[in-house]
């Protein structure tokens, strides 16, 4: 599905393009290289040449729209609303700008202004699907049931077949409590679109929730993953299913994957903290639970349990630290003051010991009880409803836990909540370039000439090259050469860095005699800016100059690949608003036709760089590529294998030609490939084959 900016973009082109002429710069190009960092989602760029066509022509919609959809984008909802109203007030008649406004104002917790603006893009176009289903969202989110339900109706007028209609039904069935007709138009969703993982994840948690039907939420949550492989929360989820089926090792296993997706997750090692803790690998437990608490002092239930795992294996001294905090900020916690006491018992600190036991004695004999029943989790649970009370006095509309959601969180395994499951159109978690929006599995993409090599943690290994080691060694360059997968997307910082270099070789080539580093230099900077035209220029100076430069035939067939890739985000973005005119077909078939030219310009540059460095895995590597693109699966292997021969720990090569076995129906070559690839780092590769052997 094409994320909103592809789409909106290419519309708002339609309608400005009679809009800006020239100026000091020129800005339809620096809006078009801004465009092309969109297609890449490089949005930190993008802004930077809004930025310049802002500076020069402030009284244009244009570059404040493309600026407001690079900034949500980066989740700048502030920004973005206040870009778009910019765009808005310099031409009140492009409906996607009041979308992205809605949108902003729809995640900042904003629904009555978002349903403001979702109406006014309704009257330039009534039947818009995303604006109707936003604003149904959002009076949803209201709690406006009635009009939710009439809008929702009027979405499903013009589009009878919607499926995120039927979510958003569900949510507000939800919303009022009645999970059996949740539970319908969640059937009625699916059953429209077998891809929704949205859908199957919704009902998976139904199931979990409201029926403790483990089997059904655990086949929902297989088919969620099937769809969106890389989000971890669907791990976290399946992991919790698996556990209260008593899979303990499906559920480790989830949870290590998690973490392996989303190193950073506090809820993955909480839980696998907790499962570590269960089967008695206590060590590994306290190694979690230190994850956790370095990210996140404050979490009680976090810190208990590495307070218990360290008295399980003889760490008193540790005990003893962990339980003191806790004491610190519940004092009145008796069972804190024994479990420390013991432990300074067993360091020999008996007056420390007997000290905390009667404080802890001194605590029963004032609540008169011989039993602890202080419930640290029910205190958290008090303080969070009155912190939500206070806020909903304040005028903030959240969505307060219950106490028992509280209690659940601190006492048992976690799961993680989508409280947004039908959002704006834009907020799609697969990532992702437009090319591979219709294949489940994307394959790894070409190795790239850049300054910025990029870390495999699974795979350390250095990408080498001897022509780019020479060209390092004798220094010629800004920076060091180096090979990444795929493109890099840079800070601001950065990003200006390569603006001043172009600045720098401009004013060189115009005085000094030109070299062929020189435009090879400023090539690879203008790629890193996005502007593959202005590289290919330069490369082709460097060739003529150096006809033997065969890092420059690389560097060229890199500029080609980037142009093929925007063409393709264009043309994509360009179908879905056109459909099949006639006038489309044609520029489709002529669109065709350059793809075709583009990569066979590719072809002819890598045999140009294999003729000059035979051994240059990499080039083979990015040929197989470019023959997969073309649809030669025969050929793509071959090129895969001989680069496996010239560089037999080319992960990636063994990734991409499982990938071509599998498309050829040979599932033990792609199998084994996938495995090797997995072994040399190669993440993804696991998901795959857990598909396979299904």
């Amino acid at each position: 599905m094409l994320t909103i900016f592809r789409r909106l973009s290419l519309l708002v082109a339609m309608v400005l393009s009679a809009v800006g002429a020239q100026s000091q710069i020129n800005t339809d190009q620096v809006l078009e290289i801004g465009r092309n960092a969109l297609y890449f989602e490089d949005y930190i760029l993008a802004i930077q040449y809004f930025n310049q066509a802002v500076k020069a022509k402030p009284f244009l919609a244009e570059p404040y729209f493309y600026r407001a959809v690079a900034k949500i984008s980066l989740e700048d909802y502030n920004g973005a609303e206040q870009d778009a109203g910019m765009a808005i007030e310099r031409n009140p008649f492009i409906v996607d700008a009041y979308q992205v406004r809605g949108v902003s104002r729809q995640n900042l917790g904003n629904f009555k202004g978002a349903v403001e603006d979702y109406d006014a893009g309704l009257k330039l176009m009534p039947e818009d699907k995303n604006l109707l289903i936003n604003r149904a969202v959002c009076l949803t989110a209201l709690k406006d049931y009635d009009n939710a339900r009439e809008a929702f109706d009027r979405l499903l007028a013009v589009d009878r077949n919607n499926d995120r209609a039927y979510m958003g039904l569900a949510q507000m069935d939800l919303a009022r409590n009645d999970t059996t007709a949740a539970l319908d138009n969640l059937n009625k969703a699916i059953g429209l679109s077998k891809k929704n993982a949205g859908a199957y994840v919704m009902r998976s948690e139904i199931y979990t929730r409201s029926k403790h039907d483990f089997q059904r939420a655990l086949a929902d949550m297989d088919s969620a993953i099937l769809l969106e492989p890389r989000y971890a929360g669907y791990f976290i989820n399946r992991a919790y299913m698996k556990y209260n089926l008593d899979d303990y090792f499906g559920a480790m296993a989830d949870y290590d994957y998690a973490i392996g997706l989303d190193p950073s997750s506090q809820e993955a090692h909480f839980n696998r903290g907790l499962l570590r803790a269960e089967v008695g690998d206590n060590n590994k437990a306290i190694s979690d639970f230190d994850f956790v608490l370095k990210s996140n002092p404050s979490n009680f239930m976090a810190l208990y349990n590495r307070a218990l795992l360290h008295m399980r294996t003889r760490q008193y001294r540790e005990a003893v630290a962990d339980f003191t905090t806790i004491l610190k900020k519940y004092p009145n916690f008796e069972a804190g003051y024994m479990a420390r006491g013991e432990a300074k018992r067993r360091m020999g600190d008996h007056k420390g010991s007997e000290s905390d036991m009667e404080k802890a004695m001194a605590i029963f004999r004032r609540n008169k009880t011989h039993v602890s029943n202080f419930n640290p989790a029910e205190i958290e649970a008090t303080a969070a409803i009155k912190k939500a009370e206070q806020r909903a006095l304040n005028g903030v509309n959240d969505e307060p836990e219950t106490a028992e959601e509280i209690i659940n969180r601190f006492n048992t395994l976690l799961t993680v909540n989508d409280n947004n499951p039908v959002k704006p159109e834009y907020a799609n978690r697969q990532r992702g370039h437009v090319q591979n929006n219709n294949i489940e599995v994307e394959p790894m993409p070409m190795f790239v000439l850049s300054y910025y090599p990029q870390d495999n943690k699974l795979n350390a290994k250095t990408l080498y090259l001897r022509e780019m080691d020479e060209m390092n060694e004798m220094r010629l360059l800004p920076g060091t050469l180096t090979l990444a997968r795929g493109e890099t997307q840079l800070s601001e910082e950065k990003i200006q860095r390569h603006f001043a270099n172009i600045d720098y070789y401009n004013s060189l080539l115009s005085h000094a005699k030109a070299r062929s580093i020189d435009y090879f230099a400023r090539a690879i900077d203008y790629l890193m800016v996005k502007n593959p035209d202005a590289a290919l220029v330069d490369i082709d100076d460097a060739i003529s100059l150096s006809p033997q430069f065969m890092l420059a035939y690389m560097l060229r067939a890199d500029a080609h690949y980037m142009q093929y890739r925007m063409a393709q985000a264009r043309d994509a973005g360009a179908a879905s608003l056109q459909g099949d005119a006639p006038d489309m077909k044609s520029q489709a078939m002529l669109r065709q036709r350059q793809d075709v030219t583009t990569l066979g310009l590719m072809l002819d540059d890598l045999d140009q760089a294999i003729k000059l460095s035979p051994k240059n895995a990499y080039a083979h590597y990015n040929k197989g590529n470019v023959y997969m693109m073309q649809g030669d699966f025969t050929s793509a292997i071959s090129c895969y294998t001989t680069a496996i021969e010239q560089q037999p720990d080319l992960a990636e090569a063994y990734y991409n030609r499982g990938l071509m076995y599998l498309r050829m129906g040979n599932k033990t070559l792609g199998v084994a490939d996938l495995s090797q690839a997995g072994e040399l780092g190669i993440l993804p590769s696991y998901n795959v084959l857990k598909r396979m052997t299904r």
